[in-house]
């Protein structure tokens, strides 16, 4: 199944390289919001997990009041709907395709995920920084990723499967020839796994700077994704995210996607970094 062939779904063409949270088009303005996930889990108590019973929760109350989705390239590039969302998933957790997959699937939403494509080969067991304490416990399984041929499912169920570089490193702490390693060799390993080209890309950690950005967009990316308190919108190759975490019950969420607050969240005053 291609993606515009997913039911309740529709896409529409890129058209061009959009740059503003929110656009005008005549009357209408568009209002693009986009989710941060990463794994999802009716057990695991670590921040980065959610249950399967909140993510459903939280994206149903969402189409409920009118947001509509797509995938993270066609939402920053090319919005479709007045009230457009996308909901991303860093890391590539396995068990986005054994639990998120068929909530979202059941919800008529597409995704995007973002792999850190060292670990892709098969279904290895992520480590680094933030997550290393996990390994020696028994919750340990839940940091196994996704194979190519995972991802490549996904794919032909109409998501996104794009870059998180290929070690999950902070880029903002590589010199030039790493950072440019770790953002092309991805981008590459991307599409020759998966068939399909690859011009997106979370920054692990969510962290990114200006001279990250300007790699990313000289690597071929067209849209890159960070993270962080801040929503100041800087272009398409510094999109801002809000976070999912365990910690967040649903009238924190409510506040997290309220249009006044991703509003406040975008003005200049506002922290960088959670």
């Amino acid at each position: 199944m291609t993606p515009r062939q997913v039911p309740g779904l529709q896409f529409t063409p890129i058209r061009g390289e959009r740059q503003t949270v929110a656009r005008s088009t005549g009357a209408r303005v568009t209002d693009v919001l986009v989710l941060c996930y990463h794994a999802v889990s009716p057990t695991w108590g670590a921040t980065l997990s959610v249950t399967p019973e909140a993510l459903e929760a939280q994206l149903a109350k969402l189409l409920r009041a009118g947001w509509r989705g797509t995938t993270f390239r066609e939402a920053v590039l090319n919005p479709p709907w007045t009230r457009t969302l996308a909901v991303t998933f860093d890391d590539a957790f396995l068990s986005v395709l054994n639990l998120a997959r068929l909530i979202l699937s059941r919800l008529g939403l597409p995704g995007t995920v973002f792999v850190p494509t060292a670990f892709a080969s098969q279904r290895q067991r992520l480590r680094w920084s933030g997550i290393e304490q996990w390994l020696e416990t028994r919750d340990a399984p839940e940091l196994d990723c996704m194979s190519w041929n995972d991802l490549a499912t996904l794919v032909d169920e109409g998501w996104e499967v794009a870059s998180h570089s290929r070690s999950h490193p902070r880029l903002t702490g590589l010199d030039d020839h790493a950072l440019r390693f770790e953002l092309e060799e991805s981008r590459r390993e991307c599409a020759e796994c998966l068939g399909v080209p690859c011009d997106t890309l979370a920054y692990p950690y969510g962290d990114a700077d200006d001279r990250v950005a300007e790699f990313a967009r000289a690597a071929g990316y067209t849209a890159a994704a960070t993270l962080s308190s801040s929503l100041r919108n800087a272009g398409a190759h510094l999109w801002p995210r809000v976070g999912i975490y365990h910690d967040d019950p649903m009238w924190r969420f409510r506040l997290k996607v309220n249009p006044t607050i991703r509003r406040l969240r975008a003005h200049r005053m506002w922290p960088a970094h959670e």
